[in-house]
């Protein structure tokens, strides 16, 4: 498992159908080492709190692995490293095989996976084709989201070491897939609620799910 790319931008002011949108998704890849603190990684930043960012959403990692499907996909040769928004693009690390809780160490600094990423907008706007988000949603290679542990500085290069792995969580995939696939049962949704590292936002949409599927019986 390595650390690929390490990518950063600043939120820059775009027009998307006639309306200025502030966006950090257009990332560039960085050849120094960059330090990793709670919230982001130093030179980085994200436009919209609201759904991106925070203790829960600090980093971003997508793996290389899935890049060939979206070169076909898209009618392209290649791709530069952080293509999809992401700050660490990684290889070894799936999200079938990622889970939610899962601990890591990379360069200096400690992550733990907390969550699938679901695409909006501005990913179908920079990559120029609307048809992406739904594909883009229900390929599964969503990424996945980092808090940071411990702080440190990490390059590309690095490897990505797993500290821990809770193997009654379950994978990045399968809560997507729960969360917005339709994917699942109620015992499903029952013990993905019993995870400890489960983001509040995950708890509310399986307990509302789980709740809807109670009244539908």
């Amino acid at each position: 498992m390595k650390l690929i790319s390490v990518n950063t931008s600043q939120p820059e002011s775009i027009v998307i159908n006639g309306d200025a949108v502030l966006t950090g998704i257009n990332k560039v890849s960085q050849n120094e080492r960059i330090w990793l603190n709670k919230i982001n990684l130093v030179g980085d930043g994200q436009a919209d709190l609201t759904v991106h960012g925070g203790e829960l959403q600090a980093v971003y990692s997508y793996p290389i692995e899935h890049y060939a499907h979206w070169q076909t996909f898209l009618g392209k040769e290649s791709l530069p490293y952080g293509t999809f928004g992401e700050n660490f693009t990684v290889s070894g690390l799936l999200e079938t095989d990622v889970y939610v809780g899962d601990i890591f160490k990379v360069g200096s600094a400690i992550i733990q996976a907390t969550m699938p990423r679901i695409p909006c907008f501005k990913l179908a706007n920079k990559l120029n084709n609307t048809a992406i988000i739904k594909d883009f949603l229900w390929s599964g290679y969503s990424g996945f989201y980092h808090k940071v542990i411990e702080e440190g500085e990490v390059g590309a290069g690095d490897e990505i070491v797993l500290l821990e792995h809770d193997e009654q969580s379950i994978s990045i995939r399968a809560a997507l897939g729960l969360y917005k696939l339709n994917e699942g049962n109620k015992a499903d949704l029952s013990h993905a609620l019993t995870i400890k590292s489960l983001a509040p936002l995950f708890v509310t949409a399986f307990n509302e799910r789980l709740a809807k599927l109670d009244t539908d019986e």
